[in-house]
């Protein structure tokens, strides 16, 4: 399902250049090496809440999946996302993507270099949270903090179930349709499998933890990476 969103993914990107520009003529401190979150999440887990949180309260940009699919569907958003960097900046994304595809016998297609292409561009930028769209794998392990989100399948469909209003054989489908589209869509261009815990820094499980634990874990992880 799809939500209305307040700004088009054009403003949202206008947007994030321009901070990114204050920041470097603000002359700001040198961005720690890990200072980027992928968030990867089951269906219903509250992930993106999780993602959403952690954005505001460590003052990151928050990138969440539609809007990272949307840019790198369009050239155009893209290039301007891009051009942020220089030509080191540019050169390092190049290199990183060559490695990637390297590492795992892929074979890349528009789509894909420009998916990586953007999500190597935030990376650089550092202090952002990215949900989605196979972050964690398109970036490298030692720049990243990456972060699997999972749920009983149980309390996944009523989560769905009460945010959606409808009813939970309706949200049950959708759990499952969903779950299985981001696991191939994992299989298909990043030749692995989203449930793997090795992928991951970190597993969180909402049945577990409150949503302020989460946070509050996370958080942790992230400053001993520091």
């Amino acid at each position: 399902m799809k939500t209305t969103r307040a700004r088009s993914v054009e403003q949202i990107v206008e947007d994030q250049v321009q901070q990114w520009q204050r920041l470097r003529s603000q002359k700001k401190a040198e961005v720690p090496e890990v200072s980027v979150i992928t968030i990867s999440r089951e269906c219903g887990s509250e992930g993106t809440r999780l993602a959403e949180l952690l954005a505001e309260e460590l003052g990151f940009s928050f990138f969440d999946r539609e809007v990272i699919q949307e840019i790198a569907k369009s050239a155009k958003i893209s290039d301007r996302l891009l051009n942020t960097l220089d030509e080191k900046g540019l050169n390092m994304v190049e290199e990183s993507i060559a490695s990637l595809v390297n590492e795992r016998h892929l074979w890349p297609d528009q789509f894909l270099r420009h998916l990586m292409k953007v999500i190597g561009a935030i990376g650089r930028h550092g202090r952002a949270v990215i949900v989605g769209r196979g972050a964690n794998f398109a970036l490298s392990s030692s720049s990243n903090l990456r972060v699997r989100v999972i749920a009983s399948l149980d309390r996944r469909v009523q989560n769905l179930s009460k945010k959606y209003q409808i009813s939970y054989e309706e949200a049950h489908k959708l759990v499952l349709k969903t779950d299985a589209d981001r696991r191939s869509f994992s299989r298909k261009y990043f030749y692995a499998d989203i449930s793997d815990p090795l992928h991951y820094d970190m597993i969180i499980n909402t049945d577990a933890l409150e949503m302020r634990n989460a946070v509050n874990a996370v958080k942790a992880a992230l400053e001993d990476m520091h």
